[in-house]
């Protein structure tokens, strides 16, 4: 069994690969040749009264690999005297992160390896957006406009340029020295021009492709700003608002998202940025877990919690595959790509070619599997 580490996956990850393998597995749902189990989250209260605990799990299984992604996560959220409102978290203090993939062989059981999941968590979501880019994009799209300055901007930028030919991207996030550090770095790493402009509106106009990578509370761009062309897409769930949907002419979904469970006091849709939540703690402890999204971004307030109120009666990736009608028919067209769901495939797709590459290569730490199996049958 191997423990791989973030430096490692670093090491063996192109994200053209990440893409490739991501897009293989999807194209195998409809068939049962790859399965995957939408997020779930668990909260109890935590010792910080403004913030909880949050356990977030996530599987899917193709091609003899499964994965189960684990992470465990403080949460609060802040609002600054701006009135800019995020989901932020650590584990044991700040700066400090605690998220696994466990990696098991499907046709034997027998588990695999252990994998830091930073890196690769901002991989798999910026090949997934960049899936999106080029099935739904125009073909000579060439200038991203990007909200956002975390890691996540970074990879879903380096997938933009793997599908399309990105000359331009302008960056703005909130934080001058933020949008200036992503700004030196990405123009040190890509072979284009990125530039940080000073207000959202101006990363936003004239450009092909619109990306959100924000832990924003509350949505970062008006509606009125998208232009005909443009392809859109996101990383959170509240960082569009409602009237923007109304905007798109095409819609397409990753794939399946949420669950189809009755609501409760104890489990609950679009809690905080989860998709669905089981909560513990006493109903004042609760509160302090932002309520379900007043403009949940596509529209409908269900009773019960499905993917259908979120866009999910929109095709999917898959079903974009088999007709290839249900997407961008023409350029004036406003396509969007809700980069949410199939998230556990993800890590079974990304893992199992991040493994093969390390067993291929002698990468990784080496402990005996015979520490994780047993002669007791429960």
């Amino acid at each position: 069994m191997l423990i791989i580490n973030n430096a490692i996956v670093a090491d063996v990850l192109e994200m053209s690969d990440c893409i490739r393998v991501q897009e293989e597995a999807f194209k195998k749902l409809p068939a049962g040749g790859a399965i995957h189990r939408p997020r779930i989250d668990m909260y109890m209260p935590a010792e910080r009264e403004d913030g909880y605990f949050r356990w977030g799990t996530m599987e899917g299984a193709n091609d003899g690999f499964f994965a189960i992604r684990m992470k465990s996560d403080v949460m609060y959220w802040p609002e600054d005297e701006s009135g800019n409102w995020t989901e932020e978290k650590y584990c044991r203090e700040p700066g400090t992160y605690c998220g696994i993939v466990l990696l098991i062989n499907t046709n034997n059981g027998e588990p695999l390896a252990f994998i830091n999941d930073g890196h690769i968590q901002h991989m798999r979501v910026g090949g997934g957006a960049g899936i999106g880019v080029k099935y739904l994009s125009r073909e000579d799209s060439h200038v991203v406009g990007m909200l956002g300055s975390g890691g996540m901007a970074r990879t879903f930028l380096e997938a933009f340029a793997c599908v399309r030919n990105i000359q331009q991207c302008k960056i703005f996030s909130p934080t001058p020295q933020h949008r200036e550090e992503y700004a030196e770095e990405m123009n040190n790493k890509m072979n284009f021009e990125v530039v940080a402009v000073d207000n959202p509106k101006e990363a936003v106009t004239g450009c092909d492709i619109l990306s959100t990578c924000t832990d924003s509370m509350v949505p970062v761009y008006d509606p009125d700003w998208i232009e005909p062309g443009m392809h859109v897409t996101n990383l959170g769930r509240r960082e569009i608002s409602d009237a923007v949907i109304d905007k798109f002419d095409v819609v397409i979904r990753q794939g399946t998202a949420g669950l189809q469970m009755k609501q409760t006091e104890r489990f609950q849709a679009e809690r905080g940025l989860s998709p669905a939540a089981f909560i513990g703690g006493t109903t004042e402890e609760m509160k302090r877990i932002p309520q379900k999204n007043p403009n949940p971004g596509f529209g409908g307030d269900d009773p019960e919690f499905s993917d259908r109120g979120k866009g999910g009666d929109k095709p999917d990736f898959a079903a974009l595959i088999s007709d290839p009608s249900l997407g961008r028919t023409s350029r004036e067209q406003v396509t969007f790509y809700r980069n949410v769901g199939n998230q556990g495939l993800q890590f079974s797709s990304v893992g199992g070619h991040v493994y093969k590459t390390c067993i291929e290569r002698q990468l990784g730490k080496e402990i005996p599997t015979d520490w994780f199996l047993q002669d007791i049958r429960d």
